[in-house]
């Protein structure tokens, strides 16, 4: 099942919105979990990175459970999901569609 989002279109003759569905195609879905997936393990990298350095900064014991569990938290904070990247996509096509 292709990913949809609907987005209100205003138009000059109702005070109502119209909304219109857009659709991301399989390839355009593909590309956009891919690039997810490549940011997503350079973000938990990072994080990975960030964890150590704060365990060093308070002085705490490096047990990689600990470290593990830090690095967890910071990306789950940063990380973005696959949806918010489809739906920022679906969101381009409408305002090429629609928005000119």
């Amino acid at each position: 099942m292709p990913f949809s989002k609907s987005f209100p279109k205003t138009s000059k003759t109702s005070a109502y919105p119209q909304w219109e569905e857009i659709f991301l195609t399989e390839e355009e879905e593909k590309a956009i979990e891919q690039k997810s997936r490549e940011e997503n393990i350079k973000l938990f990298k990072e994080c990975l990175d960030d964890a150590v350095k704060i365990m060093k900064e308070k002085g705490l014991k490096d047990y990689q459970t600990d470290l593990t569990h830090i690095a967890i938290s910071l990306f789950e904070k940063r990380s973005s999901h696959e949806v918010y990247w489809k739906e920022n996509k679906a969101k381009e096509k409408f305002d090429e569609m629609f928005n000119k």
